[in-house]
């Protein structure tokens, strides 16, 4: 994985995606705690309207047990007539003074619907005793009242007020969704039983309580309804649901038990929160329903924000990634490839320096760095270069000796024998020699290297007479190329001293020459001893006899010439000059003879050739 996607995982890994994380876990329990602090508001919010329920039936306890106290009840149910007994119809002069307390305060209460009394005594229409009328009202007959569980239920009470809720007792009620109270009427004096009180109060306060009692912000979406404990929807201030089944608009099991409970569920399609809290003393439960998107509406803006929020991070890092991102990584892919060249061996590449950031100071630095390589690169070509010069002047200086030692060793011979024509011709022919080997210049052409060649092959045929002959066969097409002065004369000079040593026949030195794939061969061929594998180990390129060695060579009379050093020499030219692609290579065995070759690049003279170039 390259840097430029490290860093964007790295972006993601370490804030996109823990950001994201923490607001999926702030969500969650925000929503978990709004439905615990709304099931708190709510339990405290249906309390209240239980105690306002209350407080309503409270009241009209009140009002009927007044009647009760002051007789009004017993004198409508002993009245001579009791069809007259209608408060709202009898006259204020004929009424007496309690009749007239109790229908003000009937009047001053505005929530009775209607009131009137089953007379135990009365038979046919004084069964019925009406105090308080209403319109379109047919009340039922007495008789099927008193076959009713709930008449038995009212004996039972002796005198203790009982509400009905709307839907519960229609066939005595009505379809109204009013209130009713029930209760048992006494004699006062003998507390016999004269009757049942039937009242009926509207709905204004309860609506109201319903209306003016809201559960935290007013833009929630919140219902109340009032259910008894069989799941009957008895009261609903929408009039939407009144007389139906609650279990059948949800599918949670609720059991309407005492005490407070909330939970989120569907209700009617809609996921909503209900809260039931079951009223003291009454067989009902007040239900809140709260839609959990109106409840949870400022929870979700935020999580829309949160994720908006989110993408515009995650947006900003691709745009980071795109640009700013890919300048650094980019500078720094372009910095590696131009380094990766420079391990391939190109010194000169440079990267281009532009801005004023990191990125460009990183530039420069490697620029900077490149500049000193090449530097410290040119230094030291130019002390090796020097180093080579020297070694080829000591090498150089190694030959000169060495073919001046045996050449006046053979003149001397020749003049104690008192030839003289041999003697000048040997002179001239040293003198040749000589011209070319003080010259100031390390490279000749092939030309004058044969040149110099057949002068000392001739002075050496003047001392070993009748010993070898020799033969030159190089095309001459290649006598223009440049080459090492002093090549070939070491090397036939080996063949001579060390191949014919001991010889019973003529020797013969051939040297032929040609080109091959941009080389020049050059071939050195005698008919010799040959060499033993021993003696080829000899020749070894590079490489300097340490002082303990030249002695032990001394100490068993083997004289450096006779371990090759004029070959050796020459090999560590070629290898100084052309590198080690180039060089000597010898083939010889016992009394096989040996076959000197002599490879180096084909160039003309002062030309610069490939071999120098990749030295450089």
């Amino acid at each position: 994985m390259n840097l430029r996607y490290k860093l964007f995982t790295a972006f993601l890994g370490l804030i996109i995606i823990p950001l994201f994380i923490l607001g999926m876990i702030m969500f969650f329990v925000t929503y978990n705690s709004i439905e615990k602090k709304y099931s708190q508001q709510s339990e405290y919010s249906l309390k209240a309207i239980s105690y306002s329920i209350s407080n309503v039936f409270k009241d009209m306890n009140n009002v009927t047990d007044n009647g009760i106290a002051t007789s009004v009840f017993h004198m409508a149910l002993s009245a001579d007539d009791p069809s007259k007994q209608d408060l709202t119809d009898a006259e204020q002069l004929s009424l007496n003074a309690s009749q007239r307390n109790f229908r003000s305060l009937l009047y001053n209460h505005p929530s009775i619907s209607y009131a009137f009394l089953y007379n135990f005594n009365g038979k046919g229409s004084s069964e019925i005793v009406s105090v308080f009328n209403k319109e379109n009202f047919r009340t039922l007959p007495y008789d099927k009242f008193k076959g009713s569980a709930l008449y038995q239920e009212v004996m039972k009470l002796n005198g203790v007020p009982k509400w009905l809720a709307p839907h519960e007792y229609p066939e005595l009620t009505g379809t109204e969704a009013v209130f009713t109270q029930i209760r048992l009427v006494k004699e006062l004096s003998f507390f016999e039983n004269i009757g049942i009180l039937v009242v009926q109060i509207k709905n204004w306060e309860f609506e109201s309580i319903f209306r003016n009692l809201k559960i935290g912000d007013s833009n929630q979406k919140v219902s109340f309804m009032l259910v008894n404990d069989d799941g009957m929807i008895l009261l609903d201030p929408d009039r939407k649901l009144d007389g139906q089944d609650f279990q059948s608009f949800t599918a949670k099991n609720i059991t309407f038990k005492e005490g407070f409970q909330s939970f989120k569920t569907q209700f009617d399609g809609e996921k909503s929160i209900l809260s039931v809290y079951h009223l003291k003393e009454y067989p009902w439960s007040l239900v809140s329903i709260t839609s959990w998107g109106s409840l949870s509406r400022e929870v979700t803006v935020f999580a829309r924000w949160f994720v908006g929020v989110i993408f515009l991070c995650f947006l900003a890092a691709v745009i980071f990634n795109l640009f700013f991102m890919n300048r650094i990584t980019g500078g720094i892919a372009v910095i590696v490839r131009f380094m990766r060249r420079v391990e391939d061996g190109d010194l000169t590449t440079r990267v281009e320096e532009k801005g004023n950031d990191e990125m460009t100071l990183l530039a420069k630095g490697f620029n900077d760095l490149m500049d000193k390589i090449n530097g410290l690169f040119n230094r030291i070509h130019l002390e090796q270069r020097r180093k080579n010069q020297a070694e080829m002047r000591v090498l150089q200086a190694q030959i000169k000796p060495h073919f001046l030692f045996n050449t006046l060793e053979s003149i001397n011979v020749l003049a104690v024998q008192n030839e003289g024509r041999k003697v000048s011709e040997m002179v001239y022919r040293l003198a040749s020699i000589l011209r070319i080997s003080i010259q100031d210049r390390d490279e000749i052409t092939l030309e004058e290297e044969v040149t110099h060649l057949r002068n000392y092959l001739d002075i050496q045929k003047f001392r070993f007479e009748d010993v070898f002959d020799y033969e030159i066969d190089i095309q001459e097409g290649l006598m223009g190329c440049g080459i090492l002065k002093l090549t070939l004369q070491p090397l036939v000079e080996n063949s001579i001293q060390h191949g014919f040593e001991g010889i019973g026949y003529k020797g013969k030195v051939t040297v032929k020459g040609w080109e091959d794939r941009g080389n020049l061969i050059l071939q050195i061929e005698d008919n010799g001893i040959g060499m033993t594998p021993a003696q080829l180990s000899m020749f070894q390129y590079m490489v300097h006899e340490s002082a303990e060695q030249a002695g032990q060579n001394q100490e068993h009379g083997i004289h450096p010439e006779r371990r090759g050093l004029g070959v050796r020499s020459v090999a560590d030219r070629i290898r100084i000059e052309y590198g080690d692609r180039y060089g000597i290579f010898i083939c010889a065995s016992p009394g096989e003879g040996t076959i000197i070759q002599c490879v180096i690049p084909k160039y003309g003279q002062g030309e610069d050739h490939y071999a120098k170039s990749i030295i450089g």
